[in-house]
């Protein structure tokens, strides 16, 4: 081979290695992300500092099934710092939230309306799809209201009845946590919280009488809540039931 031949092929050859080198550089970033120094926290001081992240996120998506005996418990919720969405599912009763600002907007299956409207008959009053709108406070609407509250909602959901204790680092979904384990009247349970980046939690798993699985996605992405159509106020329904 002449050496301009040589020398060609050299060239061709570069920009792949090149591709190579920066494909392993960002690899190496990637698994560089540097630990936040939770793990070597107390428990109870890993929950504090999980809960004081999320509550300074902007948003979080919480999906969430328990269940003790027969009864079951479904939940998806999108929240951000002014508002959320959140479909839930118990016992017969479905129905899906959205608040924006201090406004809320609910739809259920005739079930949950027969339940909110006081009786069957007034639920069939309500045209299919059709959405309640109130005040997000001071209202009967109220207590469904924090559903779609960043912060109420998220301590809600890890808050703890047993002793805590802190068990191994490991991987969930990719992310390294650290276990927190809680031993409670109905169920074992496991908190894993992020160890890189914020100290946010990952996922929540429960074994025993109580059981269920809880996971924490897409911190600080963006949430898009749009007023829905076919509304009708909360108070115009009081009003026509009285």
């Amino acid at each position: 081979m002449s050496i301009r031949l040589r020398t060609l092929h050299a060239r061709a050859r570069l920009p792949l290695a090149l591709l190579l080198a920066a494909a392993l550089a960002a690899a190496a970033a990637g698994c560089g992300s540097s630990e936040n120094g939770v793990a070597s926290k107390s428990a109870s001081e890993i929950l504090a500092a999980s809960k004081a992240a999320g509550d300074s996120a902007s948003s979080v998506r919480i999906a969430s099934k328990a269940s003790q005996g027969q009864l079951v418990l479904t939940s998806n919720s999108e929240l951000s710092s002014n508002g959320g969405r959140a479909q839930i599912s118990f016992v017969g009763l479905s129905f899906e939230v959205i608040r924006i600002g201090n406004t809320l907007y609910v739809k259920g299956n005739r079930a949950f309306d027969a339940r909110l409207t006081g009786s069957a008959a007034n639920a069939a009053k309500l045209p299919p799809g059709t959405w309640l709108k109130a005040i997000a406070s001071g209202t009967q609407l109220a207590q469904l209201a924090a559903f779609t509250d960043l912060s109420s909602e998220l301590n809600r959901v890890i808050s703890t009845t047993g002793p805590l204790t802190k068990g191994s680092t490991t991987t969930v979904n990719g992310q390294k946590a650290i276990e927190l384990k809680e031993v409670a009247k109905l169920f074992n349970g496991v908190l894993y919280v992020a160890t890189t980046g914020k100290p946010y939690p990952v996922e929540l798993l429960k074994h025993g009488r109580e059981a269920g699985q809880t996971t924490f996605t897409g911190w600080n992405k963006p949430v898009a809540l749009t007023a829905p159509a076919n509304t009708i106020e909360l108070s115009k329904l009081e009003h026509e039931k009285h």
